[in-house]
């Protein structure tokens, strides 16, 4: 499955990207050879290192249930093009499709591997931080961790199966973080179609997301409160079903078909600083989501109301909660970091750095 970012864009052309299926539920892992059958002969698997004793077995035994071969391999590594490579290398040469179970390195890494290969690729999140599982870009990262290039996949996954008991099992900072990733979707959408902006296809959006985006919006701030309330009693209910969905599935399909903004932009910022810099993506976007909404000129109580809310489920507010002091310096360092985005465009008004600034200054005031 070759793929690539667009060569050049077409502004005039809209483009819809979508996994070709979608399974969620409570015990969905045990259905992933039947799910997959027809994708393409025999399957490379790739499962956390750490959940390969809980997880392997029941994958291994409902692909041979359905009749597909597998070869199995445990995955640490940063993704990073050489790491890439070298489980690419390593794994026997005829498998029909790539499988990666587990979290977002995981997931990158079969998404690179496939790539690659030119062969389709299945997702498996066991935990749901971000959207990543139902798109088709891959974070290729350095040795340090630091963001080199996001390349496409050629079609989105032909398959994204959620096992919602094995994310209920994870820790809760990470469905926090996945919100914070999924939340930020309404606004980002709705900047980049006020710019004629493009999407990461190199299409102009389609209004279907931002319809996608506001939902996803809706289910988050009023499904969320449940969720952890059902992850608290050790329950899974609706609540947390919906918001397990709008964090994969409504956030992915909102920012391939609408677009990203600022609030992804800040990610590239905070990345520079210590201290932010090792906090989850999805924490990053939305502290990156209040700096959007100062940019834009909204109003202290709309912002104060976001902040209220990011900081019920769990989610950083300021550059302390991230970890780092708001000085001058780091101001600094965020807002020109931030200004070498590509998505830092797809906003009504060019960006200054004095205006990013002075928006960065107002949520420190703000939430300090």
């Amino acid at each position: 499955m070759r793929a690539t970012a667009p060569e050049t864009h077409s502004p005039g052309i809209r483009a819809f990207a979508t996994a070709a299926r979608y399974v969620q539920g409570p015990g969905a892992l045990e259905r992933i050879g039947g799910e997959c059958k027809g994708i393409g002969g025999s399957a490379l698997v790739l499962i956390d290192a750490f959940l390969l004793p809980t997880l392997a077995p029941g994958v291994e035994r409902s692909f041979a249930a359905a009749g597909i071969e597998v070869e199995v391999v445990a995955v640490s590594s940063e993704v990073t093009s050489a790491a890439i490579a070298a489980i690419s290398s390593a794994a026997a040469p005829h498998h029909g499709f790539v499988v990666g179970v587990g979290g977002g390195k995981t997931v990158d890494l079969a998404k690179g591997v496939s790539r690659l290969r030119e062969v389709p690729v299945v997702t498996v999140p066991t935990i749901a931080s971000n959207d990543s599982p139902a798109s088709r870009a891959i974070a290729v990262y350095d040795d340090a961790h630091q963001l080199q290039q996001v390349p496409q996949l050629e079609r989105s996954p032909a398959l994204v199966l959620v096992d919602t008991a094995v994310i209920a099992g994870a820790p809760r900072r990470f469905l926090a973080a996945g919100i914070g990733d999924a939340l930020s979707k309404h606004f980002e959408v709705a900047a980049c179609r006020a710019a004629g902006g493009i999407t990461m296809q190199g299409t102009r959006g389609l209004r279907i997301a931002a319809v996608v985006a506001e939902g996803c919006y809706d289910v988050l701030r009023s499904q969320s409160a449940g969720a952890f309330a059902a992850l608290e009693a050790d329950e899974i209910d609706e609540a947390f079903e919906d918001t397990v969905e709008a964090v994969i599935l409504l956030s992915g399909l909102a920012f391939e078909n609408g677009g990203l903004s600022l609030a992804h932009a800040v990610t590239r910022g905070l990345m520079a600083l210590p201290g932010p810099a090792e906090r989850l993506h999805g924490e990053h976007v939305a502290y990156g989501l209040l700096v959007q909404l100062a940019v834009l000129g909204e109003d202290d109580t709309v912002l104060l109301d976001l902040a209220d809310y990011l900081g019920e489920v769990g989610l950083p507010r300021s550059l302390r909660e991230l970890g780092a002091e708001a000085d001058e310096d780091a101001l600094a360092v965020v807002a020109e970091k931030t200004l070498t985005a590509p998505h830092v465009v797809n906003l009504p008004e060019p960006l200054t750095e004095a205006a990013l600034l002075a928006a960065l200054r107002r949520v420190e005031e703000l939430t300090g």
